[in-house]
């Protein structure tokens, strides 16, 4: 998946810092929806996933404007019902804005949501 940053993504915006550039909250989001995108493949009917951990390095400042392309890359393997992806953010030049991984647990969509 592909993003322009605008002044809505900056840090500034999402007050997490004081300069116009993509924020690391709002880079950490795009990424986490590229993991809920990828795991859709790998679930049954009724499954969902959730968050349960980020671990995230933002490299590389992107100013407004700019683009930064995304991937997830599913787990090779599956345990019972961890899943932990490897994430990355590229510029449009090429250069890497971010690497790391995020981990999701499968969960029943139903189950989950009643014991809330």
């Amino acid at each position: 998946m592909r993003h322009e940053v605008t002044d809505t993504d900056t840090a500034i915006a999402l007050d997490s810092g004081d300069v116009p550039v993509l924020a690391t909250p709002r880079l950490i989001a795009w990424l986490e929806a590229e993991t809920v995108a990828a795991a859709a493949t790998l679930l049954a009917p009724g499954q969902t996933t959730v968050g349960t951990a980020i671990r995230v390095r933002h490299l590389h400042a992107t100013p407004v404007g700019g683009s930064v392309e995304l991937s997830a890359d599913a787990p090779e393997r599956v345990s019972e019902r961890s899943l932990t992806f490897t994430v990355r953010a590229w510029d449009g030049a090429g250069k890497l804005v971010a690497d790391g991984e995020i981990d999701r647990v499968i969960v029943s969509r139903d189950r989950f949501l009643a014991s809330l």
